[in-house]
């Protein structure tokens, strides 16, 4: 068992199937040493989206679980990466994460949600999981979702 896959464990987490597109668009790209990993949503193991991830933080979200679907997000991001690498200690950065945070406008909190995801990449990938990171309060999301994640990783 690979080291990241070991930390996983550790932090009790199982990763999904990855997701299958819904649209016209990929789940990754990997071009050179780069894999780009499109936005997904906080869907649960089930692959479906819990009444408490769906809506505004700031109306029907609360930040609590705001940020426990960003960690939701990070632990599909995950999932894809598997998917396009195989084995995760082939990963030798997470380069950047960008977060979508569906908020009313006057919700100015967004960062902390955020650190949902970017604190489950520095659990699981240690330093290697350090990253720039952009965190955006938006209108609306697919499905109502309250976040969603992209990412980026450079890989061996």
């Amino acid at each position: 068992m690979s080291a990241v896959e070991q930390a996983l464990r550790n932090l009790g987490i199982t990763l999904p199937e990855p997701a299958a597109p819904v649209a016209n668009y990929v789940p990754f790209v990997r071009t050179g040493n780069l894999v780009v990993i499109s936005g997904q949503l906080c869907l649960g193991s089930d692959g479906k989206l819990s009444d408490e991830h769906r809506g505004k933080i700031g109306a029907e979200v609360t930040p609590d679980a705001a940020q426990s679907a960003a960690r939701l997000c990070a632990i599909n991001v995950i999932a894809q990466l598997k998917a396009a690498v195989g084995d995760l200690d082939a990963v030798a950065r997470c380069v950047r994460l960008g977060g979508f945070i569906n908020a009313v406008p006057s919700f100015a909190a967004l960062a902390p949600v955020m650190n949902g995801a970017s604190d489950l990449m520095v659990q699981v990938f240690g330093d290697r999981g350090r990253h720039a990171r952009s965190t955006i309060g938006v209108a609306a999301l697919p499905l109502n979702a309250v976040v969603e994640v992209e990412a980026m990783f450079e890989v061996a």
